[in-house]
């Protein structure tokens, strides 16, 4: 959980051209203002906010006067987003702490650094969580959340009998998931079988077969996969890599790739 698997830093940018990853980027600004231009809206940041990018989201990052960042790649993160969010200033520094022990320990490219990577990868994690849902974020939804995380690949998963298993109701659950998250279980359920489905057309190079992916992605017809793969990325399933091509910011980003 929340495993890092890319760190680096910008030095003086102007712009950083339109670009995806297969991981989640989270990108601490160090100094300078920008935007981050993603799906038609654009998010102002300045020095000491954070943005967070979910996984397999196009998006830009450009400035008038240049920016400075420390940019980590997250893959199983416990954030619950769909779409880009940029974090308030992080005024004591903790945060900036992090992001500069995270580059450091990840870029000595030794074992015993590495073993530290998790360590920085919870706290970052956890800060954003709690820092979203101001403190207050339910313990049955992280619960939700969870259980959704390690089965959403299994076809034979069935969401509303661990629902029903919980000793709540159901419909209260349901709310209070989409109250802290925006929403409801289902939804999120299929937000990550599709971004896994994406993930592995965009890794296979659009080579795999469509029934297979879909199976591997926890869907059990691939037709219903195909309509709402459309409808979530515009393109059928077969077409998604030629119209969304895997590209990064910078030659250390092929990093990235898992």
């Amino acid at each position: 959980m929340n495993k890092i698997v890319y760190a680096g830093r910008h030095s003086l940018t102007m712009r950083v051209a339109c670009h995806l990853h297969n991981s989640w980027e989270l990108i601490y600004c160090t100094s300078g203002k920008g935007q981050i231009q993603s799906n038609g809206k654009s998010l102002d940041y300045t020095a000491d906010d954070i943005a967070v990018i979910p996984a397999l989201t196009p998006h830009s990052n450009i400035s008038a006067e240049g920016f400075t960042n420390i940019h980590i790649n997250f893959t199983d993160t416990a954030l619950v987003l769909t779409e880009p969010l940029i974090f308030p200033a992080d005024t004591n520094g903790f945060m900036q702490n992090a992001f500069t022990a995270a580059h450091y320990y990840f870029s000595q490219k030794e074992e015993e650094y590495f073993s530290l990577l998790p360590i920085y990868g919870n706290l970052i994690i956890g800060f954003l969580s709690l820092s979203k849902s101001g403190n207050q974020q339910s313990e049955q939804t992280q619960q939700i959340a969870d259980n959704i995380l390690q089965n959403y690949s299994d076809p034979d998963y069935d969401l509303n009998a661990y629902l029903n298993s919980l000793p709540f109701s159901a419909e209260y659950l349901k709310k209070q998931f989409k109250k802290f998250t925006g929403l409801t279980p289902n939804q999120y359920l299929t937000d990550k079988r599709l971004e896994n489905a994406a993930s592995i057309l965009a890794i296979s190079n659009g080579n795999n077969n469509i029934s297979e992916t879909a199976r591997l992605c926890g869907f059990s017809d691939p037709l219903y996969f195909s309509r709402i793969f459309k409808r979530k990325y515009g393109v059928a399933p077969r077409d998604y890599v030629s119209e969304y091509p895997l590209v990064h910011s910078d030659a250390d980003a092929m990093k990235v790739m898992l």
